[in-house]
């Protein structure tokens, strides 16, 4: 296993990030949500935070020039990089093998959109996702991910901060919503601290944190996501009224909620950020067998 000293000097710092993107006549573009990372502290912090042992196998969404791939390598088994641009596609093994050219077989790169990814696309199961996320996809991502790669055991990915929030909120605050029960049904997530706007480039106008998330050994229950979710969307799509009508339609009429919630053990007058993810469950499972 090489050591982190070898690579640890090969870091991408602004001048380095700044010269590849003049090199490949990048400009960073909104529509794919890119804020390259120039910090090398950041990096090493991500990495540390992400607790990777010698055996995973990372996914890394969106490497952009490289900067937090060159951090990884040297903590992982191998990397596989998923990279919508294809510029930056087919540049990231070549910045490899110019800065740490001894981890450069550990790096796979796959020119594809994360958000439509599929396990036989990748050359290897991941077992950790570690992203700088384009803020725009950020949710749907990591839902499309944890349910596309059941080898997806652990994630870091930084986020935009209200993003982070969301996801790791549990039920009863403002912020808790769809984003929070969804990411629950897959995993336990929390809040991992937050980053500065000054490690981007180009600085973004929104404040940036890291989520981290560990999948649940056991699926919390037999019932089909393709149930829970449009009952979780219903639940949260008209936040002020309670369960019985907001999930009417859902349910095919206000008694027929107010039945499913009754049977489900849960109240009818209350609302969906007043449930956990179990109560869902609850509902999800009384409405399979009704």
């Amino acid at each position: 296993m090489t050591g982190t000293p070898q690579a640890g000097s090969a870091l991408l710092g602004p001048a380095d990030v700044r010269r590849l993107a003049a090199e490949l006549d990048i400009r960073p573009t909104k529509k794919l949500g890119q804020n390259f990372v120039h910090d090398p502290n950041t990096v090493r912090r991500i990495v540390a935070s992400a607790e990777l042992t010698a055996d995973d196998v990372v996914l890394e969404v969106g490497p952009g020039l490289g900067s937090l791939t060159l951090a990884l390598l040297p903590s992982c088994r191998a990397l596989v990089a998923v990279e919508i641009d294809p510029v930056l596609a087919d540049r990231l093994p070549a910045t490899v093998a110019e800065r740490a050219p001894e981890l450069a077989d550990r790096l796979s790169v796959v020119p594809a959109d994360a958000l439509r990814v599929t396990a036989g696309q990748l050359p290897v199961a991941p077992t950790a996702l570690v992203a700088n996320l384009p803020y725009n996809v950020a949710v749907p991502v990591v839902l499309h991910l944890l349910a596309e790669l059941p080898s997806l055991r652990t994630g870091l990915v930084m986020v935009q901060a209200e993003v982070a929030d969301r996801m790791a909120a549990g039920p009863g605050g403002k912020v808790y919503g769809v984003p929070s029960v969804k990411l629950a049904w897959y995993a336990d997530a929390r809040r991992a601290g937050p980053v500065s706007r000054s490690v981007f480039w180009p600085v973004p106008n929104v404040d940036s944190a890291l989520v981290a998330f560990r999948r649940h050994p056991e699926p919390l229950s037999t019932v089909d996501r393709n149930v829970l979710f449009p009952l979780v969307d219903a639940a949260f799509a008209q936040r002020r009224k309670t369960l019985r009508g907001a999930l009417a339609s859902w349910a095919g009429s206000p008694a027929e909620a107010e039945r499913l919630l009754l049977a489900a053990g849960v109240d009818p007058g209350a609302r969906g950020e007043q449930l956990g993810v179990h109560d869902f469950i609850r509902i999800a499972e009384a409405a399979v067998t009704r």
